[in-house]
Formats: structure tokens, sequence, C-alpha cells
């Protein structure tokens, strides 16, 4: 049995091409300036649109060297679980609906969980 094993590599450790003959896609470095003194540079395509903010590793927005700052959208308002509730039920009814589940809870018909 051991004569029929098959020799070689191991599937998918290595590979058998070679970068011979392959050409890198043209590229550009973009630089961006953080406002904490630190700098970056990326690589981009030539083809790609190269953002103006970027975020570094420090959690700032760096800017894109010899650029101004775009713009700020308008974001929309953090909706909330309260405010998604709202938009089911009115402040009365969940006011009936808690009545209602206090007067099962005080009445012992409903059991209190316990939290392990």
């Amino acid at each position: 049995m051991s004569s029929r094993s098959l020799r070689g590599t191991r599937l998918g450790s290595l590979s058998m091409e070679t970068d011979e003959g392959v050409l890198a896609a043209p590229r550009q470095e973009a630089v961006y300036d953080c406002p904490n003194g630190h700098t970056i540079v990326l690589p981009f395509s030539v083809e790609a649109d190269v953002p103006a903010v970027w975020e570094c590793r420090c959690g700032a927005s760096a800017l894109l060297r010899d650029h101004e700052r775009p713009e700020e959208k308008p974001g929309k308002p953090v909706r909330t679980h309260w405010d998604m509730l709202l938009e089911r039920r009115s402040e009365e009814e969940l006011q009936v609906l808690l009545d209602q589940r206090l007067a099962l809870l005080r009445a012992g018909k409903l059991h209190q969980r316990r939290n392990l």
C-alpha cells in the first residue's frame, strides 16, 4: 500500500504559480494626515476614486493631503427601542398592558423568572 501512495506537496499548501510575467496594476499613493499627527500612506488603483477622509488607527478622521474636508451629510437620528415601540402602540395601550401584567403577577398567575 505504501508504494501506491501519492508523493508531492500537500493539498493547498503551495502554489505552483510564479510571479514571472505578471504585471502589477498601475497604482497611486494617497497620503492622509491625521489631526493627531499621524501620516497614513495607502496605495490605490489609478482607476479608483480616492476617498477624501480615511479613518486613522487612533480613531480620528484623517484628511487627504492638499484637500479640504467635505461637508458632513445629515445623518438619520438614532431610533431607540422606545421609538420603535411607540410606532406600534400608544402610551395609553402600553399602560393598560402593564397594568394587566402587574395584576396577573400580583395574583400569582405569572411566575417570575429566575436568572441563573
